[in-house]
């Protein structure tokens, strides 16, 4: 049996490769392992009870106030053990983490092949994402199999000398995760959610964590967010606050006592997607909200100066707001008050996948290992 082991450590890397992780137990030629670095400990483990996964190695490398250097170095150290006693036949990465970058570099130093799952997304701006942009360039440079979700991404990869017998387009898995999460009649956990007024105001969905917001770009996305409230009864904002100290800072300051306003902890990945299916709007600077809403038939406002998914853009079910206090405004009075500019958005085509991308990439290894003859079909 092939030992494929995927490799993870935050909450949006979790979501999306729990239901990868199941795909390739199902399959009887692999062996599925999975390794966890709890970059991020408390949001990971909620992740992993949602989907009821248990890992086969867990190297807990959080501590308070952890850098990128710390969160590398940390990462680097385990997998060495980990890689060690489980030896896998290839390591499976996902998208542009510190665990991302630091899991594919340990890969090539044992010589282990690495397959990049959500690869081929760019910004070709170093500093933003930061530092995700890098992280992503970093692991296509070591990757041996590319699992693009969509044809944009492929072509990023074709321009930077990538080989295309090592490109696959597959959808993005988060679109299967959405598959097993949603449901009719969902009951959250979190109480307060069971009781707004859903169907009878409009629910702005809202997440605000990234590190290029930080300061001044996430003042202004705070006072916007307290000015929408302020001027629309018709309006509840829902914002689920990340546990950064930094970000809980800024809400604290700019955002709390707004009129119609839940600030809520983090919320478990079910949760989170139940939430989204009954919102009105998203406002996110997250990168996986840019796809898991518009799954959903939910418009998406882009809280940063640019996207790494301009896709979403093209098809129109995301439009970048950017950093400015009257933009951001302005762009969400406008999709509140008119039905037009709110139907065009709603009813755009999703470019993300069909929820078959976890099959695409179970096919691939398959056929990269010369178990399968079949060159599994490009999602298009």
């Amino acid at each position: 049996m092939l030992r494929v082991m995927s490799v993870f450590g935050t909450r949006p890397e979790a979501i999306k490769m729990a239901p990868l992780v199941r795909e390739l137990a199902s399959r009887p030629e692999i062996e599925s392992l999975c390794c966890v670095t709890a970059q991020h400990r408390q949001m990971l483990d909620s992740v992993l009870e949602v989907f009821d996964l248990k890992p086969d190695w867990d190297l807990d490398i959080m501590t308070p106030r952890q850098t990128l250097s710390t969160i590398t170095s940390k990462c680097l150290l385990g997998m060495d053990e980990a890689i060690d006693a489980l030896k896998p036949d290839m390591i499976l990465v996902h998208g542009d983490t510190s665990t991302t970058f630091a899991g594919a570099l340990s890969a090539f130093y044992h010589q282990v092949p690495v397959g990049h799952v959500e690869a081929g997304l760019r910004t070709y701006d170093k500093y933003s994402p930061f530092p995700e942009e890098m992280n992503r360039k970093l692991v296509t440079s070591i990757a041996d199999l590319y699992f693009c979700p969509t044809v944009n991404n492929k072509k990023n990869l074709l321009k930077e000398a990538v080989g295309e017998s090592g490109i696959f387009i597959t959808g993005n898995t988060v679109i299967d995760a959405l598959k097993t999460t949603v449901r009719e009649g969902y009951r959250f956990s979190t109480e307060e959610l069971n009781h707004l007024p859903y169907g009878k105001k409009k629910l702005l969905l809202v997440t605000c964590h990234r590190r290029e917001n930080y300061g001044e770009p996430m003042r202004n996305i705070m006072l916007a967010l307290r000015q929408i409230a302020e001027e629309n009864e018709d309006v509840e904002l829902v914002y689920p606050v990340h546990l950064s100290p930094v970000v809980r800072q800024a809400v604290d300051e700019y955002l709390r006592g707004a009129p119609r306003t839940h600030l809520i902890d983090p919320l478990p990945a079910d949760e989170m997607h139940n939430l989204m299916a009954r919102s009105y709007l998203v406002l996110t600077d997250s990168g996986g909200l840019q796809e898991e809403a518009p799954a959903l038939g939910k418009p998406v406002l882009v809280l940063r100066r640019e996207t790494e998914r301009p896709e979403a853009v093209a098809a129109g079910t995301v439009k970048l707001a950017g950093v400015d206090r009257e933009k951001i405004v302005q762009m969400a009075e406008e999709l509140i008050r008119s039905k037009e500019a709110y139907a065009r958005m709603a009813r755009a085509v999703n470019p993300y996948g069909d929820g078959f991308a976890c099959r695409r990439i179970a096919d691939a290894i398959l056929w990269y290992f010369g178990k399968s003859q079949t060159r599994p079909e490009d999602y298009r």
